[in-house]
């Protein structure tokens, strides 16, 4: 990719005006469109340095201002779900002359975050999040007899979110003050699906109904009081029922309003007033475009959801010569399948981010997206096992937590062999600790019947998908991280390996390196450098968190005056202390020392600013070790 220069910190003249919401209540109407110019433009520029989630950003910027135009944040609550989408909301709340350092280390969050700002009334990066902890907001206001709003704005891609669908089946008989925004755009990451999808799709062809709407306004002008006024009400709804599915939103107790055109900020603002000074929850549908002034995005929403840095002129990205874990995962399941055609993939909205979109395309019948939905992803696997199917459940792990209660209660418990894939294990850098994947192998390794392992690169995995498929009772999960791999060769055949059995790469008598994943390539750099000062190090291969090899580990304990575990994971509860016990339970008393992440939630950065920051470091670990008393 070509090098660009770095992103001016100078803002353009109406926003570096913006300090705050009033600020922007001070801008006449006719200022506005240039206003949402100069944000695109700020946005397509900086996120070519620092990447983030450019195409949902540039759909929602006259939303955006609107909602600070009509409302008084902090005192008014604004929830963005997911909240990728609030950098327009960070640019008009004080924080736009820090905006160059999105998603940098020690810069701003790329989602919202409470302790950053005053104006973020809740941090979220989860989809399913705005409606619920929004409705606790105005139960709260409620039950201390404040009147401040409460405005969630949620994307129509996460009404297919359980949380979501929960939220609404409670909104009404919560409270009488709420607004929801559908925030309609027909993506989630990649293109929504199912029905809930459909019924948008056809409440956004209403012209009809627009235009009766529109015309019974008028009646109700010229015909004088509250009766007729009631008349032309059951008119509209009548009218409503007719030419649309029957409203699903009236039916839980929402006015409904809309489709409205998302990108008129004249229209959204006087909608709003309007829901504001109503008694009764309200549901605001607009209609957007993802991606909106910048035509790569625009024609691309689903790359450009969430990028790396770009080349403004014609969105292309520098890409790495090796293989991803996600693209090995794909091509290794679509071989698979080639010969099985039991194997089938589900994903929950993520068929590009996981790469089961290769399988979608060679397999479209037995490719199943569910939506934002990962429990019911979980619980559908299940059902496909117990008809002698072999399902592949492909997931972030950040996500897959939603997944735990069906792994253990329907998977485990009935030794359903469902095969639960974790991507973006371990660290996600840039977004920081919503998406970082560190909490996995805690959550899974205590459930009976599961198997759990991670591979070292890319052809242990693709042999370890092979090893899942054989697996006939009990679930299996694999974990492998973001990005590209080792640079290794795939296997044209590859073997399953036995199940619970780490691999010895190397022998040694002072210390034993037991390295768990892509951790191996730091154990082996550790391992030179203490060679070279004179210690004899082995480094074995883990691979299997569930069974572990305690016959191996025993070995080592014998043999070496000092054991040390390495794991993309935090402390607690992962890898290492799994190890621990192990040999616990044996009597044994070698000294063991666990190398991973604290017990804390990582900050976003930089892979090599985070791992510097937290001594997982060649250099560093190489200090520690040598220090240790073990070893003197």
């Amino acid at each position: 990719m070509t090098t660009q220069p770095s992103v001016s910190s100078e803002l353009p003249p109406l926003l570096s005006a913006i300090h705050s919401p009033e600020d922007l209540k001070a801008l006449p109407a006719e200022a506005l469109p240039a206003l949402a110019q100069e944000i695109r433009t700020l946005l397509i520029d900086t996120l070519s340095h620092t990447g983030g989630h450019l195409a949902p950003n540039l759909g929602v910027v006259e939303l955006s201002i609107a909602l600070h135009r009509v409302f008084s944040t902090p005192r008014d609550k604004i929830l963005f779900d997911v909240s990728h989408q609030s950098y327009i909301h960070k640019l008009l709340t004080g924080r736009a002359e820090r905006f160059a350092t999105l998603r940098q280390f020690g810069g701003l969050s790329g989602f919202m975050k409470r302790s950053e700002s005053p104006h973020d009334a809740f941090g979220a990066g989860h989809a399913g999040t705005a409606l619920s902890a929004g409705l606790g907001m105005a139960a709260a206001r409620d039950l201390l007899g404040d009147d401040y709003h409460v405005v969630s704005v949620v994307g129509d891609g996460s009404f297919t979110c359980g949380t979501t669908l929960e939220g609404l089946n409670n909104l009404s008989t919560t409270t009488k003050k709420f607004i929801l925004i559908l925030n309609d755009n027909e993506w989630s990451i990649d293109r929504n699906v199912g029905a809930l999808s459909n019924y948008f799709s056809s409440l956004q062809q209403t012209e009809t109904y627009d235009w009766l709407r529109s015309h019974t306004k008028a009646i109700i002008e010229k015909l004088a009081g509250r009766e007729a006024r009631q008349q032309v009400s059951k008119l509209i709804h009548a009218a409503h029922a007719l030419i649309t599915p029957l409203s699903f939103f009236q039916e839980l107790g929402l006015s409904y309003y809309g489709p409205i055109d998302g990108h008129n900020i004249d229209k959204l603002e006087k909608i709003l007033r309007i829901v504001s000074k109503q008694a009764t929850p309200a549901i605001v549908h607009i209609i957007t475009e993802k991606g909106r002034g910048y035509e790569p995005a625009a024609a691309n929403p689903t790359k450009f959801h969430g990028i790396g840095q770009y080349n403004i002129a014609d969105g292309s990205t520098g890409r790495s010569t090796r293989i991803t874990y996600s693209e090995t995962f794909g091509q290794s399941l679509c071989r698979m399948a080639a010969d099985d055609p039991r194997i089938v993939a589900i994903t929950a909205a993520m068929p590009s981010g996981t790469k089961l979109e290769l399988f979608r395309d060679r397999f479209p019948r037995r490719f199943f997206d569910v939506g934002i939905a990962e429990e019911h992803a979980a619980l559908f696997a299940c059902g496909l096992a117990t008809q002698g199917f072999r399902p592949y459940l492909a997931v972030y792990s950040t996500f897959m937590q939603r997944c735990v209660d069906m792994i253990a209660h329907d998977a485990a418990l009935q030794k359903l062999p469902v095969r639960f894939c974790m991507d973006r294990a371990g660290l996600s850098p840039d977004d920081g600790p919503t998406h970082h994947g560190l909490f996995d192998i805690a959550m899974l390794r205590a459930i009976p019947n599961l198997i759990l392992m991670q591979p070292k690169d890319e052809a242990e995995l693709s042999a370890m998908l092979c090893t899942m498929n054989g697996i006939e009772s009990g679930p299996s999960a694999i974990r492998y991280p973001r990005g590209a791999g080792e640079g290794v060769a795939l296997p044209p055949h590859p073997e399953p390996l036995p199940i619970g059995k780490a691999e010895q790469l190397s022998e040694g008598s002072d210390v034993a390196l037991i390295a768990l994943g892509n951790m191996n390539a730091l154990a082996a750099a550790v391992r030179t450098e203490l060679e070279a000062s004179g210690l004899s190090c082995a480094h074995i291969n883990a691979r299997f968190v569930c069974p572990l090899d305690t016959e191996c580990l025993l070995r080592q304990a014998k043999r070496c005056r000092l054991l040390v575990t390495l794991e993309d994971h935090v402390i607690s509860g992962g890898f290492g202390s799994a190890v621990l016990e192990a040999l616990n339970a044996q009597g044994c008393t070698t000294p063991l020392l666990r190398v991973g992440w604290p017990d804390a939630f990582i900050t976003h950065g930089r892979e090599e600013q985070l791992r510097a920051q937290h001594g997982l470091t060649p250099e560093a670990l190489v200090r520690r070790i040598r220090q240790h008393s073990a070893l003197r």
